[in-house]
């Protein structure tokens, strides 16, 4: 009783320490810029500043922070959800096809511009190249498989084809329309910049019914997560179970890409910080994780965008600033993670563990 009472004291504590850490990324999201300086921006945030330091807080920085923190958790539960799926720690929407059928829908709907460039318009339009990538990914791997059946490694390595094919999609379709291409760097790298109130609006519902979805299929989650025959020995519908899942990590992927791009590796990222943090028991329970990769995928992204912010002010390029995005910093961090997970599971293997 001590002992359980003890661990999720533990567990809360965990918790509450990476809600600090996301709390102080946000405000420092909120103090960090060219146009204001953190002192006048606390003041704006205080009510105290001059009316034009105080708009520029409340209506560029503050959304634009929110919309990095609803991104961030988007892509923390559609990594855990695909990691659990495909039962590879190495899953992410970057290399299933979600994310690169979502990039492609964010292009397509603003290349096509009128109602469907706007940001529910883009969001919709990622939604179905999301759905359309991870289609095709089910279909070509639930094919080749047989039927009713899905091999998590098979849908891994053909995850990874169909990524290429859809990337390969978007970039001709900026070479038909090149003058475009400047405005389409923010959906091919994830950056924050111009994000507003109104893409806030259009993606808080979808974060939320995200992470509220996946919660509540935790328990499913970790049956997928053993084997598929344990799965069918408690009497789990694998296949139907499975579809369901992705779709989910289908939404998730395309309410953040619709909003802020593909910011590459925070749905890889997410959940091993979540595990880091949660320890072995916490990480075993998707209950636990999903909530806490959410939480780390939201101080992922707008810890990024700080350092970007930072990048920017310090890397002056002529008379303007270069304006670093913050899919480059959660690029080249998740390219280190990356590794060092290679790493990890080589000396594993080498050394006769697997």
């Amino acid at each position: 009783m001590n002992r359980s009472v003890g661990r999720d004291a533990t567990l809360a504590a965990r918790f509450g320490l990476l809600g600090l850490c996301v709390a102080v990324a946000a405000l420092a999201g909120l103090l960090v810029g060219t146009a204001v300086g953190p002192g006048t921006a606390l003041a704006a945030l205080a009510g105290v500043a001059d009316p034009l330091s105080t708009d520029l807080v409340r209506q560029l920085r503050a959304p634009r922070v929110l919309v990095g923190l609803a991104a961030g958790a988007c892509l923390g539960v559609a990594g855990t959800v695909l990691q659990a799926v495909l039962r590879n720690p190495l899953a992410s929407p970057e290399v299933t096809g979600v994310g690169s059928g979502a990039v492609l829908g964010a292009v397509l709907g603003t290349v096509l511009g009128g109602p469907v460039g706007t940001p529910l318009g883009v969001l919709a339009v990622a939604l179905l190249g999301g759905t359309l990538g991870g289609g095709v990914l089910w279909l070509l791997a639930g094919r080749a498989a047989g039927p009713g059946t899905a091999d998590p490694l098979r849908l891994a390595v053909v995850g990874v084809l169909v990524s290429a094919v859809l990337g390969g999609t978007t970039l001709l379709l900026l070479t038909a329309r090149p003058q475009l291409a400047g405005s389409m760097v923010r959906w091919l790298v994830g950056s924050l910049n111009g994000r507003g109130w109104e893409h806030w609006d259009a993606l808080w519902p979808v974060a939320l019914t995200a992470v509220v979805l996946a919660v509540l299929l935790g328990p499913v989650l970790a049956v997928l997560g053993v084997d598929d025959d344990h799965a069918r020995g408690v009497g789990l519908a694998v296949s139907g179970w499975r579809s369901a899942a992705v779709l989910l990590a289908v939404l998730a992927t395309g309410g953040a890409v619709a909003a802020v791009g593909a910011l590459a590796f925070v749905g890889l990222l997410a959940p091993h910080l979540a595990r880091a943090l949660l320890g072995v028991r916490g990480a075993a329970d998707p209950r636990l994780l999903v909530p806490a990769a959410a939480t780390a995928g939201a101080g992922t992204v707008v810890t990024a965008d700080v350092v970007a912010q930072l990048l920017t002010a310090f890397a002056p390029a002529g008379d303007r600033p270069i304006g670093v995005p913050a899919g480059a910093v959660t690029a080249v961090a998740g390219a280190v993670v990356l590794i060092g997970i290679v790493r990890r599971r080589s000396r594993t293997t080498v050394g006769g563990a697997l």
